[in-house]
């Protein structure tokens, strides 16, 4: 089969598209048919080298969600069956035509979603969903301030907060053509993070109190100005660190107007398989029904991965970017 692996980390050139041993399922496990997995930022830190909870044996796949068919299953396996449309969120090995896939993380594939839609939600709906809820324990009417809101986790944390009964929905990104797409998504008001100072803006827009929850995703010096645009009693989700760049914070900054640090991994989660299957099922209800838009930006063949983590790497992209195995077969 063919595989894009890297055997050393550095830029997006390392990515090598290649032939790889195809799998076998062990008792609990099934084979798929990948048609479709997900490009995620996180995929890019593991890439470069980065700091990352989990570590990276060379070679790599990368790869954290998946969508196709199932081929084969293990003998101890009685939910699933062959020929079955299938996705599951397996924090790696997606850059692949096929992939073992335990079954208890398997959900199978609704009626009328293909293979790029459901690569296009899985880990960003997910976190976006468990983020806002479990990490944020978003109350109704608080304001939240969402980072790099026209991206792929971005673009589902705008629509989702609302959803969830969120007051106000203040979009941070780079551009003034995302932050365009983050206000047809339903935020309330925008800002450029770039920008000096744009924590008094979202002051401005909270008629200066601040805003009750941060997902924050850039990392480096943006912490320190996204802490100041928070409310007493706000909390900061800490989601990831786009930038590569690490920030320090002082914990006497947070004891007066009792601010909260916490942070946020999709991982962890795969201890509570009824959790992700749960929310999966719930976000794809979501869709089905029109409450929520998927925001497919690129769909490129397996063998232009390199590509994709350049478009994305570059914040040349909005919404999501899926790759597609089997297009150059």
């Amino acid at each position: 089969m063919k595989a894009v692996r890297f055997h050393a980390t550095g830029d997006a050139s390392v990515l090598t598209y290649e032939d790889a041993p195809e799998p076998t399922p062990q008792d609990h496990e099934v084979l798929v048919r990948v048609e479709a997995t997900g490009v995620n930022f996180a995929d890019i830190m593991r890439r470069r080298g980065d700091d990352y909870p989990e570590a990276s044996p060379l070679p790599f796949t990368l790869g954290a969600e998946i969508a196709g068919t199932i081929t084969a299953v293990g003998k101890a396996v009685t939910s699933l069956h062959v020929g079955m449309p299938v996705l599951a969120v397996v924090g790696a090995g997606g850059y692949a035509q096929y992939l073992c896939v335990p079954e208890a993380i398997v959900v199978p594939l609704p009626e009328g979603v293909a293979p790029v839609q459901a690569a296009a939600m899985m880990a960003n709906g997910l976190t976006a969903a468990l983020v806002l809820r479990n990490a944020a324990r978003l109350a109704p009417g608080e304001t939240v301030l969402i980072e790099a809101a026209a991206g792929g986790l971005g673009s589902f944390a705008v629509q989702l907060a609302k959803v969830y009964g969120a007051g106000k929905v203040i979009a941070a990104a780079s551009t003034p053509e995302k932050r365009a797409i983050a206000e047809r998504l339903g935020a309330d008001a925008t800002v450029d993070y770039t920008a000096p100072g744009w924590a008094e803006q979202v002051r401005a827009l909270t008629d200066g109190k601040g805003v009750d929850i941060v997902v924050e995703t850039a990392g480096g010096d943006n912490v320190a100005e996204a802490f100041r645009a928070l409310a007493p009693f706000g909390r900061m989700i800490f989601v990831g660190q786009s930038s590569g760049k690490t920030s320090l914070i002082d914990p006497w900054d947070l004891i007066v107007p009792n601010h909260t640090l916490t942070s946020f991994y999709v991982g962890a989660y795969a201890a509570f398989p009824d959790v992700i299957q749960s929310t999966l099922t719930e976000i794809f209800g979501l869709i089905v029904s029109g409450r929520i838009a998927l925001q497919v930006n690129t769909v490129l063949p397996l063998s232009q991965a390199a590509e994709a983590h350049r478009l994305l790497e570059g914040r040349q992209t909005a919404g999501k970017v899926v790759l597609q195995p089997w297009v150059d077969v």
